[in-house]
């Protein structure tokens, strides 16, 4: 290049980018390491058969690894792992490598939708990798290719309490089919609190499905406004509606000194021979007349009344 051209910028910046562009990149596996994937199949019978049963396998997707390298594109080049099968790191074992080792070979692909937020996530954080709950060979659900036959059951490996509640009296329809964990949580994370899918915090993700609940009222509730978690307990529940506790003892954790007698609703007020029972502990309490204790936006709507 001409001394009088480096005085131009605009000459010879275009040039040094279309160099560095042009390049090319560090080769990662040397000619002729790759042994194609009947040679794989030859001993790993077995795992040739599953793999093709799943989307992993279907080379008419352009982006599945059947339509790159074959098992290779997952495990590396089989060259070395050939010629000495016992020889360590001859090839990728999953098995073997660290939670995010393993994870970022799947997300080579699989890094957008509802896997963006992976890196970084309560799962991820905790040492989780794709395959604690993923299996490519071994799967045993019917979508998903999960290590258990649903959802439920293997989000109940860690989340027993949660697994529980669903099959308490009052509960989400998970167990008729109707919702999957995944329904509200995104396992593979999230912008919201707890993985939810939905919104930025709990009430945006309730009133996703709960509209009607949507406000803003002109009297809001305070503890409704504050989170729907406060009352409901969204996993399951022995009381009415998926309440944290029975009516009225749920409305008398914040309400102990109103208009009504300050007495707490309890066994003294129905048991047999009571000389003035309480009908407020009855029935649906005392939601029988504040029936909108979500919110009113009725002029005279600052007791909830009907």
């Amino acid at each position: 290049m001409a001394h009088a051209d480096v005085g131009r910028g605009h000459f010879w910046i275009p040039l040094l980018v279309w160099a560095w562009c042009s390049a090319p990149g560090p080769v990662t596996a040397q000619a002729g390491s790759y042994v194609g994937e009947d040679t794989c199949v030859g001993c790993h019978d077995a795992q040739g058969v599953s793999i093709h049963r799943t989307l992993h396998g279907k080379a008419q997707n352009p982006r599945t690894p059947a339509a790159a390298r074959g098992c290779e594109t997952c495990h590396g080049p089989g060259q070395a792992h050939v010629e000495d099968p016992t020889k360590p790191g001859s090839i990728r074992r999953f098995e073997s490598l660290k939670a995010r080792d393993a994870s970022a070979v799947c997300l080579a692909c699989h890094e957008r939708g509802t896997h963006a937020f992976w890196k970084g996530s309560q799962h991820d954080a905790r040492n989780l990798s794709c395959l604690t709950c993923h299996s490519v060979h071994g799967a045993k659900s019917s979508s998903a290719q999960l290590v258990e036959v649903g959802e439920i059951q293997l989000c109940a490996r860690c989340h027993q309490p949660e697994a529980m509640k669903i099959r308490r009296a009052s509960h989400m329809p998970l167990l008729e089919g109707k919702m999957t964990c995944s329904s509200c949580h995104n396992p593979h994370g999230s912008a919201n609190v707890r993985l939810l899918r939905a919104g930025n915090w709990i009430n945006e993700s309730c009133i996703s499905c709960h509209a009607e609940k949507r406000g803003p009222f002109l009297w809001e509730h305070a503890p409704g406004r504050d989170s729907c978690v406060n009352c409901h307990d969204p996993h399951g529940s022995s009381n009415d509606r998926l309440l944290v506790a029975k009516l009225p003892m749920l409305c008398q954790r914040c309400h102990i000194g109103t208009r009504h007698p300050s007495t707490i609703y309890d066994y003294a007020n129905v048991r047999p021979g009571t000389p003035t029972p309480s009908n407020r502990i009855y029935g649906r309490s005392c939601v029988n007349c504040h029936v909108n204790i979500h919110g009113s936006n009725h002029p005279s709507g600052n007791a909830f009344l009907r």
